[in-house]
């Protein structure tokens, strides 16, 4: 409630004078008035909520319609976080050619830009839908406006929400471990002995998105068992995490963009569809679904403090950091 109009705004609902004071000294003046309670502070906060929640439910199902239209999760290209220094890198500085830029503007980087807007406007609105889910409930208080690092408190602890997935990283490296090996290796090892078609013009990670798909379509018993077995290791590896999922979190704290590095509190929501992997990204507009899941785990949330207690290494400045965390698990079983 750090806000200069909000507290001008709880102050004129609870008749408290502040018009001798500096915009500066609302906070402390606020935060030391004796006669002011929690309960009338976590109220206000709940109505301010509702109100900018009532805007947004209207809209819900109609947002919910506008996102179920896109029907492939593909950033086009590898811009990451830097959108502008990929374009300077990879087209600008490379391309001495006035008709070939033109050339790449109009194809290649057409087709880049707009997988890498389509999926961040995906992100950005299911990521506010899914926010709310939380913040509908009872035992969740929410942010009043824009708050860096906290969208709600859960106990009064404060959490910045991250809805994300399995990392494709971690997960090739518990292949290894199982010594199962290298994914891509024995995609490729099937598709030979069924001579299925490899290309060679495709980056690693496309490739094997492009194999597992075309051995997933393979009716003959060869493929049908790989794809088996390898969702079966998949799954008992997700699982593993899930009832031990300290790992995991200190994964994503150490791993995370190096631009957006922070140390804060985090609750992670991690999603995953069992019967295709890649396709965890559709769960994220399944608010029906999601809503489900997430109340069920708000109803009977006891945290732990001490199991919240997170310490994870920061490679780039050495230096350890401790924060606290959470995670849930959200997976949408395979119909047999």
């Amino acid at each position: 409630m750090s806000r200069n109009e909000t507290m001008r705004e709880f102050c004129h609902l609870h008749n408290i004078d502040i018009n001798h004071l500096q915009v500066r000294q609302y906070f402390s003046h606020l935060f030391n008035f004796e006669y002011i309670t929690d309960e009338q502070i976590n109220n206000f906060i709940i109505q301010k909520y509702n109100q900018e929640r009532e805007i947004r439910r209207l809209n819900e199902e109609s947002l919910v319609d506008q996102l179920s239209r896109l029907q492939h999760f593909d950033w086009g290209g590898s811009f990451g976080n830097s959108l502008e220094k990929n374009i300077v890198n990879n087209y600008v500085k490379r391309i001495q050619s006035f008709d070939r830029i033109n050339e790449e503007i109009e194809g290649s980087l057409l087709s880049s830009l707009r997988g890498y807007t389509l999926n961040s406007w995906y992100n950005h609105w299911t990521s506010i839908l899914i926010e709310d889910l939380f913040k509908d409930h009872t035992n969740v208080l929410p942010t009043v406006g824009l708050v860096k690092k906290i969208d709600f408190f859960i106990n009064n602890i404060p959490f910045d929400l991250k809805v994300t997935y399995f990392p494709e990283q971690l997960l090739a490296q518990k292949l290894q471990a199982r010594g199962y090996g290298n994914e891509l290796t024995r995609l490729k090892r099937v598709c030979r002995q069924l001579n299925i078609f490899i290309p060679n013009d495709l980056k690693d990670k496309q490739l094997k998105l492009h194999l597992y798909n075309k051995v997933s379509e393979d009716p003959r018993d060869e493929a049908r068992l790989f794809i088996t077995d390898l969702k079966h290791h998949k799954r008992e590896i997700i699982s593993e995490a899930e009832e031990n999922p300290e790992e995991l979190k200190v994964w994503f704290y150490e791993n995370q963009g190096e631009a957006r590095f922070d140390a804060s509190n985090r609750f992670f929501l991690v999603l995953t569809d069992e019967a295709d992997l890649t396709n965890s990204w559709k769960l994220k507009r399944n608010i029906v679904f999601l809503r489900e899941k997430i109340n069920e785990h708000l109803n009977n949330i006891i945290l732990d403090i001490e199991r919240l207690n997170t310490e994870f290494y920061w490679a780039k400045n050495q230096r350890t950091y401790n924060c606290k965390s959470d995670i849930l698990f959200i997976k949408q079983t395979e119909n047999i």
